[in-house]
């Protein structure tokens, strides 16, 4: 198994956090892993991407142009990426952030309201762990219980008071996404 994944928005939105609990998610699942992230210096703002490489083999490049998956939080990387998922792969996206939805007839595409589901909840930098949930109910490619692992591994210890409620966004996410 190996799925290439792209998840692309402007910074500040939890891409390459989201990116970074999936990679340590996988690796705590001893899969082989390649994180490779990429932003502008307007990195909070700015388009920010983060491609993810999840395998049971060895992964030969981190550098790659076309994804099984990709998640899209605003209409700037739809515009750039929505013609880089591989026919037959899925694209997830937030329709908070799209003003033109996707086109493509030859892929699966799912909706999320990942910004107003975190706004309801009153957890607006939950936002990312509600996609990363939705995700894993359509792609379950790690465990929950391993993202949970690897929030406690990548969040300072001083916010690990924070982690129930990102166990909460998470499974609101596998929740309210519609597959």
């Amino acid at each position: 198994m190996t799925e290439e994944i792209l998840i692309s928005g402007f910074g500040g939105q939890g891409v390459l956090s989201m990116g970074k609990i999936l990679a340590y998610s996988a690796l705590m699942e001893g899969k082989e892993v390649s994180w490779m992230p990429a932003y502008g210096p307007e990195q909070r703002g700015g388009t920010a991407n983060v491609t993810v490489i999840v395998s049971d083999e060895r992964i030969s490049s981190p550098i790659i142009s076309s994804y099984d998956t990709a998640i899209i939080l605003n209409q700037p990387s739809l515009d750039r990426f929505q013609a880089a998922v591989k026919p037959g792969g899925t694209l997830i996206y937030d329709g908070y952030g799209i003003s033109v939805p996707p086109t493509r007839t030859d892929i699966n595409i799912f909706e999320i309201n990942a910004m107003d589901t975190a706004a309801e909840m009153g957890n607006a930098k939950g936002f990312n762990m509600i996609v990363l949930g939705a995700l894993l109910r359509v792609r379950p490619i790690v465990t929950i219980d391993n993202v949970l692992k690897a929030l406690r591994k990548t969040l300072p210890e001083r916010h690990h008071d924070l982690i129930p409620a990102n166990e909460e966004a998470l499974r609101k996410g596998m929740e309210i996404i519609k597959v």
